[in-house]
């Protein structure tokens, strides 16, 4: 049977599909006391679910087959999120179920409604609250709970934001009740989560079910995020003194538990991503420390709380904030989306005042209600809802309250049931409260509507709750984005948390009105656009691209010193002493052993024991730094520039050390030798050619990438001449042996054979190695490419001729008669290897110093 519904296409939905029936029947029974989102009060389909079943065609069992197709991409897009509470803190693989929340328009244009009602009744409390505070001395709001929260800042007292917009963006916690009711259960005010992750599940539940998503007429999200932006840039504007203004996206970091989204948001929004790091106040401005000086900064779409954002007036131990942001906020001179100051309408005591509130604010009673609320900071509320605590859910008014186990609440929670406690915990409950009652709110207890869930071939049902986002549109208006984050709990009834173990669901609103087709592509480009749109680049971004080529450089040196040493121990024959010493001294200066390993020449065995333990140690726990620790550096790093990496770049970068370290436990045992080590190199090899091709043909020409390949050759360079000293000190190149594996080192074997065939003479291997400038291994090709590439970066206070003075004018500052001749030219190329390795120290230094530092003098007063 075929529902028709104004908004499907029934002409669209298979003639006899099953899966309808296959869905119904797999579905698991709602629990009594919880609304279903899944089946009528007849049992059957509701309406929105049976056109998507029906849209599924074939049997629903092909959902399990999505299902892993959804879990792949999340581990191909590296779509994570760091759980605190997992043991070490790590980050996971984000959760998402294969099927969506359904919304239907009538659901939503409640929602809507409500939604944008609630926004701009907040905005019109805080424009009081930090002006005339009007509703405080009405008694509207009591002056205990919002002075006496930590959100409240008084140093912003009288400071009103451009247009008067504190709330750009805000997050609402919704719930429906077992009658179908919705209800508001906590909002969001200061930096909401979830936007990133909103977006980047639709576009992969969408792809998976494309009929269903363009038949059910799906709103589309992009507009939303555009007026985002939009809004933030035209407030900007008062701050940039006729400019075009700039902006960005503020995150506290890679560590941050949700750092995926704001690398996705910033690379959807088209904004740099910064850190506090990043950030200077200068003359109560805020500028952005890039390579090429000081860039200003006129709006900030920030992703951390307030008391991190200012060392200097609040959280004095933050490391994340901009020491003097708030003095350039009441200077008016940048915005910062959403304001500062907003964290105490997050304390749910605030819900029980909010009717009111409306009736008083607006003239109109809430559309959307919160859950009963009362504050026990009031006499009269504590002794009202005292008796009653049994039935409540109580939570702390204020951050960082909490309970402790003995109160009944689950661990990192906020909150305590009351129903699910015991005579003696409910009595220990109320003592606690007795004791500082304005420290806690009680709410009424409502039991989460429950909606599929699509695992191990059933439909099981879960608690769920909404996130719905308002967005500012400048005008005075709020826009409720169409859809939002759905969470579901871990189990049937459970708390619904993601941090507690939930997952999440791509949230599908239906409309029966023309879809918007909006794109984040906004209105046609002017040339002055253009000139304006070139992204800055971070001293902190170039600093790790900087790095990244060097750990590159590095790891690929080092891979093949660990083949040459593979080629050497697996040979029978009587090695060169020489060149035994030669590997030995390189081995121990690249960190492949620990300083103080017996030589080759010593102990072989030995050293390649030291060699293999050191191999898969990400830690240098032996204080070798060898393939595993600085692989694992290569991924942090890489980790922290995932807005400039195109997926494949990330995803490549992000499978070096775990499939590294996979390879050399081939069967549970870790590689013994060298030789069961084989299969891991060989493999890390190609995975290095594709890194290096990714960056050098994928990634923009830019003062970042030009770091980047700074770094490389400025590894390549000490690297080599390292290599090159060692040999020709020990006496490594008289012999074939070490003719070969110099040749090996400098992945030049191919190069040699081209010109010189067999001809293993002291001048043909200077002339490839060094002279050049064919040859890109050579000295000569990477000291032209260091002078090409730094010239070419941006300049600064000092000429970049201080820079391009530590290197030699032209070649590698030694014509090559002074280096073939027999005897004196072996000399002249170990001196030229030795300034050669001192040059690229030196160079690393002063790039740091010119590009990634902006210290200035300090004025230093002393007094008697």
């Amino acid at each position: 049977m075929t529902i028709s519904l104004p908004l499907f296409d029934a002409d669209a939905l298979p003639d006899t599909p099953q899966a309808p029936a296959e869905l119904l029947a797999r579905a698991r029974s709602v629990e009594a006391g919880h609304y279903d989102e899944l089946r009528d009060d007849d049992g059957g389909l509701r309406p929105t679910w049976q056109a998507f079943a029906e849209h599924l065609g074939g049997s629903v069992d092909e959902l399990s087959r999505r299902q892993s197709e959804l879990a792949q991409q999340i581990l191909e897009d590296g779509i994570t999120y760091n759980v605190y509470s997992a043991p070490g803190g790590n980050s996971r693989p984000w959760s998402l179920e294969v099927l969506p929340m359904l919304i239907g328009p009538q659901d939503w244009a409640h929602i809507e409604r409500g939604v944008a009602q609630r926004a701009h009744l907040l905005n019109e409390v805080l424009l009081d609250v930090y002006g005339e505070q009007r509703l405080l001395c009405e008694a509207l709001l009591p002056s205990a709970l919002v002075l006496g929260h930590p959100g409240y800042l008084r140093s912003l007292q009288g400071v009103t934001p451009p247009g008067g917009v504190y709330l750009h963006v805000m997050a609402f916690d919704l719930m429906r009740g077992d009658d179908g009711r919705w209800w508001v259960v906590s909002q969001r005010t200061q930096s909401p989560s979830g936007l990133g992750y909103v977006m980047q599940n639709r576009m992969i539940v969408s792809r998976l079910f494309p009929e269903a998503y363009r038949s059910m007429s799906v709103q589309h999200l992009a507009s939303g995020y555009r007026r985002l932006v939009d809004t933030l840039q035209s407030q900007a504007e008062a701050c940039a003194g006729g400019e075009v203004p700039r902006l960005a996206l503020w995150t506290p970091g890679p560590y941050n538990e949700t750092y995926f989204e704001h690398a996705y948001l910033a690379r959807y929004l088209g904004l740099p991503l910064v850190e506090g790091g990043d950030l200077i106040v200068r003359d109560e401005r805020v500028y952005l420390k890039t390579v090429q000086g000081l860039d200003p900064i006129h709006g900030l779409l920030r992703r951390l709380d307030d008391d991190f954002c200012d060392p200097l007036e609040l959280r004095s131990d933050s490391t994340l904030g901009v020491p003097g942001l708030l003095q350039a906020v009441r200077a008016g001179n940048v915005v910062v989306a959403n304001a500062l100051g907003t964290g105490f309408l997050e304390s749910p005591a605030i819900h029980g005042f909010l009717p009111a509130l409306s009736r008083h604010v607006l003239g109109e009673e809430l559309a959307l209600p919160s859950l009963p609320t009362w504050w026990c900071g009031e006499e009269a509320a504590w002794e009202s809802v005292a008796p009653e605590l049994s039935s409540k859910v109580v939570r702390s008014t204020y951050p960082g309250g909490g309970f402790s186990d003995d109160a009944g609440a689950r661990p990192g929670m906020d909150a305590v049931l009351g129903p699910t406690l015991s005579a003696t915990g409910l009595k220990a409950l109320r003592d606690r409260i007795e004791r500082n009652p304005s420290a806690y709110t009680a709410q009424s207890f409502a039991s989460y509507s429950q909606t599929p869930v699509w695992s191990q071939g059933q439909c099981m049902l879960r608690g769920t709750s909404l996130r719905v986002y308002a967005l500012a549109d400048g005008l005075g208006g709020w826009q409720v984005l169409p859809g939002g984050m759905t969470r579901i709990g871990s189990r049937e009834a459970g708390y619904v948390s993601m941090q507690l173990g939930g997952s999440s669901l791509d949230t599908w609103v239906l409309t029966d009105e023309p879809v918007d087709t909006f794109s984040m592509l906004p209105h046609p480009l002017t040339a002055e656009d253009v000139v304006q749109r070139q992204r800055p680049v971070a001293s902190r971004t170039g600093e790790n691209l900087f790095w990244m080529g060097r750990y590159t450089e590095r790891v690929e040196q080092q891979l093949r010193l660990v083949q040459a040493l593979l080629k050497l121990l697996g040979e029978d024959d009587e090695h060169d002493a020489g060149v035994l010493e030669a590997l030995s001294a390189l081995a121990s200066s690249a960190g492949l052993v620990p300083q103080g390993s017996p030589s080759l020449l010593k102990s072989p065995r030995v050293f390649e024991r030291a060699a293999v333990e050191a191999l898969a140690d990400p830690l240098a726990k032996q204080g070798a730094c060898s393939l595993a620790f600085n692989l694992s550096s290569l991924e942090r790093t890489a980790h922290a520039l995932r807005d400039r990496l195109s997926p494949e770049h990330d995803r490549l970068l992000r499978a070096l050390a775990p499939d590294f370290a996979r390879r050399l436990t081939r069967g549970g045992e870790p590689a013994r030798d060298l030789g069961e080590a084989r299969e891991a190199l060989d493999h890390l090899a190609m995975q290095l050619a594709a890194v290096t091709g990714a960056q050098n043909d994928r990634m923009t020409r830019d003062a970042g990438w030009r770091l980047l390949t700074v770094g490389r050759l400025v590894e390549r360079l000490g690297g080599y001449a390292s290599m090159l000293q060692a040999f020709v000190q020990h006496g490594a190149v008289h012999s074939a042996l070490g003719f070969d594996m110099l040749l090996m080192l400098f992945d030049s074997t191919i190069t040699f054979r081209a010109r010189f065939q067999r001809r293993l003479e002291w001048p043909a291997l200077v002339a490839t190695l060094v002279i050049d400038e064919a040859n890109s291994r050579a000295m000569a090709c990477v000291l032209r490419r260091l002078r090409t590439e730094m010239g070419k970066l941006p300049e600064r206070a000092n000429p970049l001729s201080d820079l391009l003075d530590l290197l030699p004018v032209e070649g590698v500052g030694l014509n090559l008669a002074d280096m073939a001749t027999p005897g004196v030219g072996e000399a002249a190329v170990e001196a030229l290897a030795q300034r050669l390795m001192e040059a690229s120290w030196r160079l690393s230094d002063e790039v740091g110093l010119r590009y990634f530092a902006h210290s200035e003098p300090t004025e230093q007063t002393i007094s008697a």
